[in-house]
C-alpha cells in the first residue's frame, strides 16, 4: 500500500456515489407513477444512468491508479 489516506480520500466519495444511486433508484421506483404523471420519469432515469456511469468510471479509474501504484 502506497498511500492509504489518499486511497480512502478517493474511495469514500465513490462509495457515496453508489449510495446516492441506490437511494435515487429506490425513490424513483417508489414515486414512479407520480413522476410519470408530471412527465419527469425520463429525466430521473437519465440522471440515474449518468450517476451510474460516473460511479463505474470512478471505480475503474481508482482501480487503474492502484494497479499503477499512484495511490
Amino acid at each position: 500500500m502506497k498511500n492509504t489516506k489518499l486511497r480512502i480520500a478517493w474511495i469514500v466519495p465513490n462509495v457515496f456515489c453508489y449510495l446516492m444511486l441506490f437511494g435515487l433508484s429506490i425513490w424513483t421506483v417508489a414515486t414512479g407513477e407520480g413522476l410519470l404523471e408530471i412527465n419527469r420519469l425520463s429525466l430521473y432515469v437519465i440522471i440515474m444512468l449518468l450517476l451510474f456511469l460516473a460511479s463505474v468510471f470512478g471505480s475503474y479509474q481508482i482501480r487503474t491508479w492502484i494497479k499503477e501504484g499512484k495511490i
